[in-house]
C-alpha cells in the first residue's frame, strides 16, 4: 500500500552498506519506520531526509512492517539544530523522549505538532533551557504523570506551598513537608514556572526570560520529577549533562 504523509525524523539508524532505517513521527498515523535505500551513497536523492529533526512529506510503501521509502519533499530540514551541539543535544533529547515515553497508539496530530514546536523553538533561539522543560511538562501530562501545581498534594491546600514532592508528584505546603522529608524547596518564581507550564501549549511558547538561578532551580525540580515518576536512560539527556557539566 502507497502512503503519502507529513513527518518528523525522530530516530536514524544505518543499515547493512548504504541503507537506513529511519523512524518518523508523523501528522496523521503515530509513527512510521522507513527502509531508505541507498541513503548513506554520497549521490542518493533521499540522504537529506533521513537526517534527524528533517520535517518533510515522505512517500512509501509498506505491508506490512518496514515501509520502503518511494520519494518525498524536505518542508524544513531543521539544519540550523544539527550545526549547532547545544541544539543538537536537546533537539535530540526532545525526539528520544518522545520516542520512548509514548506508544504508538497515543502519537498523532497533537504531538506532531508539540515536536515540530519544540524543534521551530529550539532554531528560533528560544531559550533551550525553557523549550525543554516545557516538552517535558507536556510529556508528563501525556504519560499520566502530569504533577499538582495549584494545591497541596496531600492536603489540598494552597496556602504556603514551599516544597515540591517527586515522588508525591505535586507541590507540598510547610505543614505537610513531614510526610515527604526528601520534598524540595521550591521559590515563587519556579512555582509560577510549572504553573505556567502545565496550562501552556508548546504551539503557544513566547520569549521568556528567566534568570539562571531559577533555571537551575527548575532543572533541579524537573530532573527530580522525571527520574522518579519515569525513571528513564537516555543517551541524549546524559550527552545534556556532559555539555552542562564541561560548559560547552
Amino acid at each position: 500500500m502507497l502512503y503519502r504523509v507529513e513527518g518528523i525524523v525522530i530516530r536514524a539508524m544505518d543499515y547493512g552498506e548504504g541503507n537506513k532505517i529511519i523512524t518518523l513521527l508523523t501528522e496523521q498515523d503515530g509513527k512510521a519506520g522507513i527502509m531508505v535505500r541507498g541513503a548513506k551513497k554520497p549521490k542518493s536523492r533521499h540522504g537529506a531526509m533521513t537526517l534527524p529533526f528533517t520535517y518533510g512529506q515522505y512517500i512509501f510503501f509498506r505491508n506490512k512492517g518496514l515501509g520502503t521509502l518511494n520519494g518525498g519533499e524536505i518542508i524544513e530540514s531543521h539544519h540550523a539544530l544539527r550545526e549547532d551541539l547545544t541544539l543538537a543535544a536537546y533537539a535530540s533529547y526532545a525526539c528520544e523522549l518522545l520516542d520512548r515515553v509514548l506508544q504508538e497508539e497515543e502519537t498523532g496530530s497533537f504531538w506532531f505538532g508539540q515536536l515540530k514546536a519544540c524543534l521551530d523553538a529550539l532554531q528560533e533561539g528560544k531559550d533551550p533551557a525553557i523549550v525543554i522543560h516545557l516538552f517535558e511538562m507536556k510529556i508528563l501530562q501525556a504519560a499520566g504523570y502530569g504533577p499538582e501545581m495549584d494545591v497541596c498534594v496531600v492536603s489540598g491546600t494552597d496556602q504556603e506551598l514551599e516544597f515540591f514532592s517527586p515522588r508525591l508528584g505535586g507541590v507540598l505546603s510547610r505543614r505537610s513537608r513531614h510526610l515527604d522529608p526528601a520534598a524540595l524547596p521550591v521559590s515563587a518564581s519556579v512555582l509560577k514556572l510549572l504553573r505556567l507550564f502545565a496550562r501552556l501549549d508548546m504551539r503557544r511558547l513566547g520569549n521568556i526570560t528567566v534568570k539562571d538561578s531559577t533555571k537551575a532551580e527548575l532543572k533541579t525540580v524537573m530532573r527530580s520529577l522525571m527520574d522518579m515518576q519515569l525513571g528513564l536512560q537516555l543517551k541524549s539527556r546524559n550527552f545534556l549533562d556532559q555539555l552542562d557539566k564541561y560548559q560547552i
